[in-house]
Parts: structure tokens; C-alpha cells; sequence
């Protein structure tokens, strides 16, 4: 490993703690998706990260970031309910397919995995940035990538985070316009979309496991 590339060993590190991030908030995302959705969602993405840690365990010690970015991809695609689940998945599989045969994970890779992941979920889900869904995170967390596509991983994502949780907050604003959120009329109102939540989550725990979501929901 380079310090500019993130090895298979951090990557799964980045994985294990997406799991610890999802199972310390998941009372936080099932409340939230009370409130917005169908009240699944914090089971739904436990489940994923539950199935993907099986995956994770079966890898060869010399697994590079693709087998595990890839092993989240499956986990998701083929185990998790919902819709969100899936889309989770084509995230997961697009940052594999980025990182390549190659033993390191860069940023301009990082870059490039998430705007390809960012279109696939556009177009399976007909979503658009300000229809308050994961979409809402995950453009901005993919710009953030691009603009910090030279500098060490630890930086993009780091932004990538801080471009994810402007975009969770943003939605709590939005009139939902995809999903049962948008059934909810005014009820939604002011409650932050669970799924640009989980796409935080994700980044985030590049650098951390995020502990509770109550600090990155707000401005203040």
C-alpha cells in the first residue's frame, strides 16, 4: 500500500466499520424511516452489512478493494430487501468495478466508482438530485470525490462525507417526489431521507464508526 491508495486490509476495515456504523444507529434509521418510509429501512441495511460480513470472512488474505467492494455488492444485490438495499448494491459493485485488478484504491478510482454508481442508481430508479432520496448524498458526495480526485483517499472521503451530510440535511427540506415518503405529503416534512443517511454513513466510516446520527443531522 501506498499513501495514496487504500489496500485491500483498510478497505475491509472501511467495510467493518460501515457494519458498526449501521448496527450503533439502527434504532436512529428505523425511527427516521418511521417517519418517512416504510420502517424497514435500518433492518434492511443491518441485513446487507450482516450478509456482506459473511462474504468479508471468506476472502483470501490477499483480497484487494475490489473483492471487497465487491462482496458488499452481492450482499446487497442478492440479500436485501426494500429498494433501497439494491441500490446500495449497484453503489457497492460500481466502486468494485473502479477499483480494478489493482492492489491499491485511489481517490480519482473512489472518483470515478461513485459517479458510476451515482448514474446506474439514476437510471434504475428514475431519481433525480432534490426528489429527497439517496441520490440527494451521494451527488454531492460524488463531486466532493471529483474535486479531491489527486489528493490521499482519506482527504476525498472525508469530503465525500461532508458533501454527503449537507445533502442528508437538505433533504429534511425537500417535498419528496420518489418512494413512500412521497405519499406522506406534509408528514415527511423535516425529517431527512433515511437513505441519503445510509450513503453518509457509508463515507463517513471511512474515517470512523459513526456512532450516532443526532450530530450530523442538524446545522447547529
Amino acid at each position: 500500500m501506498t499513501s495514496n491508495a487504500l489496500d485491500g486490509a483498510r478497505t475491509r476495515e472501511w467495510a467493518e466499520r460501515f457494519a458498526a456504523s449501521v448496527y450503533a444507529t439502527e434504532a436512529e434509521l428505523t425511527a427516521l424511516d418511521q417517519q418517512a418510509g416504510d420502517g424497514d429501512f435500518g433492518a434492511n441495511l443491518a441485513a446487507g452489512v450482516g450478509a456482506a460480513a459473511l462474504l468479508l470472512d471468506r476472502a483470501a488474505d490477499s483480497a484487494g478493494p475490489a473483492e471487497y467492494l465487491g462482496a458488499m455488492a452481492t450482499a446487497f444485490l442478492d440479500e436485501v430487501g426494500g429498494t433501497s438495499g439494491p441500490l446500495f448494491g449497484l453503489l457497492f459493485q460500481a466502486l468494485s468495478r473502479a477499483a480494478g485488478a489493482g492492489s491499491g484504491l485511489t481517490a480519482d478510482a473512489l472518483a470515478t466508482g461513485a459517479a458510476q454508481g451515482l448514474a446506474a442508481i439514476r437510471r434504475v430508479g428514475d431519481a433525480a438530485p432534490g426528489d429527497k432520496t439517496l441520490v440527494d448524498a451521494l451527488a454531492p458526495a460524488a463531486a466532493a470525490l471529483r474535486t479531491a480526485q489527486d489528493a490521499p483517499p482519506a482527504t476525498a472521503l472525508a469530503a465525500a462525507a461532508d458533501g454527503a451530510w449537507l445533502g442528508v440535511r437538505e433533504t429534511a427540506s425537500q417535498a419528496a417526489r420518489m418512494g413512500r415518503a412521497s405519499y406522506l405529503g406534509e408528514r415527511a416534512t423535516g425529517v431527512p431521507d433515511p437513505g441519503a443517511v445510509g450513503v453518509a454513513l457509508f463515507f463517513a466510516s471511512a474515517a470512523g464508526t459513526v456512532r450516532s446520527l443526532a450530530p450530523h443531522l442538524t446545522d447547529g
